[in-house]
This record gives C-alpha cells, structure tokens and sequence, in this order.
C-alpha cells in the first residue's frame, strides 16, 4: 500500500490551491465549491508526523460520506457542506486514481473559527484537568468521578479555538466562544454559538447511539461548522466522527478507571508519549507504529459501516 503525503503536485494546475491543512489540501473548483482531498499525513499534539498512514486519507473521507448520511436521517434539519464523491470533470484523468476514494467536492462556505468538541466521557486532557483541579474548562464536574466514565448528567460541550497550521488549539469556556472572530470581523456571536452547541450536542447524541449499537464508544469528538451567508444557515463542514476527530474504544472491553483500548490516533498518541516524542516535530513512526494504526482505523470503519476494507479498495 502507498502513503499519499502529498497529492500530485500537477493538481495545482488544473485547480487553485487555497489552505494545506495538518490533513487536508482545499482546492477552489469555482466560486461555490471546494475539493477537500485527505492525505495519509497524520498529526498528534497538533504536530505532523514525518511519515503517513496508508489508505488513512480514504477511510477519513468515506466514513465521512457515511455519517453525513447517517446524521441527516437522524437530524432531518442538518446541513451539511458535502456534494459528492465525484472528481470534478475538468480535473485529467491521470490523477483520478490518486484522488479516488480520498476527495469530495463540498460547498464553499465561511467557517467557524472553534472546534465545537464534545465529552460523553472523562479521558485525555479533560482527566487530566479534572485530577488537578476538579474542573474542566473552567466548569466545576461532580466529585468521585474515574477514568473513563460516563458523564452522569450527560455530554458536555467543550469548545476550543481553531488554530492556524502550526499552532497549538486552545480550550476555551461557552461564553468565551462566542466573542471569537469570523474571518469577516464579526464575532460567532450568541446565535450561532448558541446553534453551534445545541447542534454538536444533537450530532454527537445521534451518533453515539448508532456507534453503540454497533459495538463502539464515541467518548468524545469534535465538530466543525461554517456559515451559509446566503441563508444565514449554520452547517457541517470538514470531517466528522472519524478516528482522526473522535476517540472510539471497544464496548466490549470498556471497563471504569483505567484508560482504553481504542480504534483511533491514541495508540500513536500513547507511542510518542512513551517515548518521549510528544509535541516534537519530525517524528517518524517506525513500521511497526504505521501498520498497527492503519489496521485500526481500517477496523473502526469496517465496524461502523458495515462493510468490509478489501471490498471498497478492490
């Protein structure tokens, strides 16, 4: 299997870069849409790796596709940014095999600068926040609580900044969310904060229950969401519920006060870690590493969607 760092350089000319993400390359098709292609890079700590996962490009943006079809039928109100699969007809077929599986054409719209997270669970940072003082983002949680559990009162919404490439996010409370800036000046405001939080709440909600049924914990995530000026709508944008933006453990080995076995970027998270790597640039995994998170993402998909890895390559 190859690793897609990069997509062919040649693709610049047929379509106008305009953001290369920690993931993600966003060409403009036309004054409406985008082509959002995911490459195989992989970030940890908000730090690109050296090298890529194989194949992780594609299974971020057709576990995509599938949530935003299943999120629809479960929120019939959403919007969502996708249009298609399909590589835009003026693109030449000789990068079609390279953007196949891996692209989407998407509306163009004014994205919101917060990732709109979600916590149905204390782990990660927020277990470390909690230790140390009780809280998490600033909000005071229930005495007693252990790793891993479940929070008693339900999810909880916890924003945090947006940040440029490079730079490291920053969690920040509700109130503070709503004086950040869009990139036209005006701040996110109470309206859409306020829709920002009642919509990750309903889209983490709803794809929690149907992860459960099929045997995986959605212990958190985060979300991200644009504006359609033209409507005033808040939409769906980038991706979503997907190994590189949630962590998914398996239901059938979840067990209170410990940390968990997961199909998602903690296994390298836990790598770097360990070897004192985390938060350094020019990493690179050794093969070990690369073929064993690959195989988890792989079986997150194949878990949540119900179908098989080697059917959709073939």
């Amino acid at each position: 299997m190859t690793v897609m760092v990069e997509p062919p350089s040649g693709l610049q000319d047929n379509l106008h870069l305009i953001a290369r993400g920690k993931v993600r390359n966003l060409y403009e098709i036309d004054s409406q849409s985008l082509l959002f292609v995911a490459s195989d890079r992989v970030s940890a700590y908000d730090v690109v790796l050296k090298n890529g996962i194989p194949e992780k490009g594609m299974v971020l943006t057709l576990l995509s596709h599938h949530w935003f079809n299943v999120l629809k039928s479960k929120v019939p109100e959403l919007q969502t940014h996708f249009l298609s699969l399909e590589i835009p007809s003026h693109v030449p077929k000789s990068f079609h095999s390279a953007l196949q599986r891996r692209s989407m054409q998407v509306r163009k719209l004014k994205p919101f600068p917060i990732e709109a997270i979600v916590r149905g669970y204390i782990t990660g940072s927020a277990w470390s926040e909690y230790r140390k003082s009780g809280l998490m983002n600033g909000v005071e949680l229930p005495k007693g609580l252990r790793e891993s559990q479940e929070f008693p009162n339900g999810p909880i919404y916890t924003p945090s900044t947006k940040a440029e490439l490079g730079a490291k996010d920053e969690n920040i409370t509700i109130e503070e969310g709503k004086l950040i800036s869009l990139p036209s000046a005006r701040t996110v405001g109470h309206q859409y904060a306020s829709q920002i939080e009642k919509l990750s709440l309903q889209l983490y909600k709803a794809g929690r229950d149907y992860a459960r049924e099929r045997g995986i914990i959605i212990a958190d995530t985060k979300f991200e969401f644009g504006l359609d000026e033209e409507t005033n709508t808040v939409v769906l944008i980038d991706e979503v519920l997907t190994p590189d933006s949630s962590r998914f453990w398996p239901l059938r080995q979840y067990e209170v006060g410990k940390g968990q076995e997961s199909f998602d970027k903690q296994y390298l998270r836990d790598w770097l870690t360990a070897g004192g790597l985390k938060g350094k640039d020019g990493v690179e995994m050794p093969e070990a590493v690369v073929k064993e998170t690959a195989r988890r993402y792989r079986e997150a998909y194949e878990i949540l969607t119900g179908s098989k890895w080697e059917d959709i390559r073939s």
